[in-house]
């Protein structure tokens, strides 16, 4: 395992963000089951610091940006912080939806249709920086997750306000045909990975990272699914589960999430304006973590001397032996790993 190369592919925001959603799926697990009395104002406490973490790092990139004009002529510098700008702003709508959320929650007098108003705004928004994000190859995955969902989000607003009197079940319809999608995307992934390991020309590290990409994709998509079934027979009252069992195979795929963060390259630059990769930021802000940066550890050797015996010694290389050049004496040993046996003299003899 090699820490320099894990922690280089590292993606922070990513990491930040299914932290986040991790806390917050335990807290409301536990409020929804009675084993805590918070409020809340403080079960959303996860949500409150990630979209806190997210504005006060714009701030912070946008000065940096209007303080240093020379910087925006560094390649996709402008790129970048125009991606900053829209996923800044679509966490606003979102802050004002879980502001709403949490206050129709206390108070409860108006509509759920007003609550999820900002979602019905970020839908839209989210399609045209889908667009902008294909045209200048950005990867918008938040983007897409709400651009795709706004029929699910007004079919739940009416469940919610009782326009609708369809079981959650049929509610979540919408939800069942992303998740089709998703499970198609699964397979996809096996059936690579089957062909690539049934091939004899592809290399071994192609061959582990199919194999990874379909195991992290099954963990991903099987327990959210899971999570989806068994919580809408939970509100539907058709099993009497606790909300920490439903909640279990959700915990699952954010860990993964978390998990793969590891291995995802990317990064917006500009939050916070540290203008470099985050690990690059982190090794120069703490010289001490390069010592453990530049550590790689090798799973299939053993440190027993036993076992150590048993490995096969290489072969020593036979040795040449030099050769003298005719005209200027001069030694020329040939390496014994380029050496080539000359072909043999060919003797043409000329007719008297």
């Amino acid at each position: 395992m090699n820490l320099r190369g894990l922690f280089q592919d590292f993606n922070p925001s990513k990491f930040l963000i299914y932290s986040c959603l991790l806390l917050f799926s335990v807290l409301l697990s536990l409020r929804l089951d009675g084993v805590i009395q918070w409020s809340y104002w403080a079960v959303f406490t996860p949500i409150w610091l990630w979209k806190l973490l997210v504005i006060f790092g714009a701030s912070v990139g946008t000065g940096v940006w209007a303080h240093n004009p020379q910087y925006r002529a560094e390649g996709e510098t402008c790129v970048e912080f125009k991606a900053m700008l829209i996923a800044v702003g679509l966490h606003v709508l979102l802050l004002m939806f879980e502001v709403l959320v949490c206050d129709r929650v206390a108070r409860g007098f108006y509509f759920w249709l007003i609550v999820f108003m900002p979602l019905f705004l970020v839908s839209p928004v989210s399609v045209a920086a889908c667009v902008w994000g294909f045209r200048h190859d950005r990867s918008l995955e938040l983007e897409v997750l709400c651009s795709v969902n706004i029929l699910q989000f007004i079919f739940i607003a009416l469940k919610l306000d009782k326009i609708i009197n369809w079981p959650w079940l049929v509610v979540c319809v919408p939800l069942w045909i992303l998740m089709s999608f998703l499970c198609l995307v699964v397979l996809y992934y096996i059936i690579w990975s089957v062909l690539f390991l049934r091939s004899i020309d592809i290399i071994a590290e192609q061959r582990r990272t199919h194999i990874t990409m379909a195991i992290s994709w099954m963990t991903i998509v099987v327990p959210l699914l899971t999570f989806e079934i068994l919580l809408v027979h939970k509100l539907d009252g058709h099993n009497s589960l606790s909300y920490v069992c439903v909640f279990v195979p959700l915990w699952l795929s954010l860990l993964t999430l978390m998990a793969t963060t590891f291995g995802q390259k990317g990064g917006n630059h500009w939050w916070f304006g540290i203008r470099k990769d985050f690990c690059h930021f982190l090794l120069e802000l703490l010289p001490f973590l390069r010592e453990y940066g530049n550590v790689s550890f090798d799973l299939q050797r053993s440190d027993d001397p036993e076992a150590a015996e048993d490995l096969p010694v290489p072969e020593t290389p036979p040795k040449i032996a030099p050769m003298f050049h005719k005209k200027t004496g001069v030694v020329i040993t040939q390496s014994p790993g380029k050496y080539f046996v000359p072909p043999p003299k060919l003797c043409i003899d000329m007719p008297d």
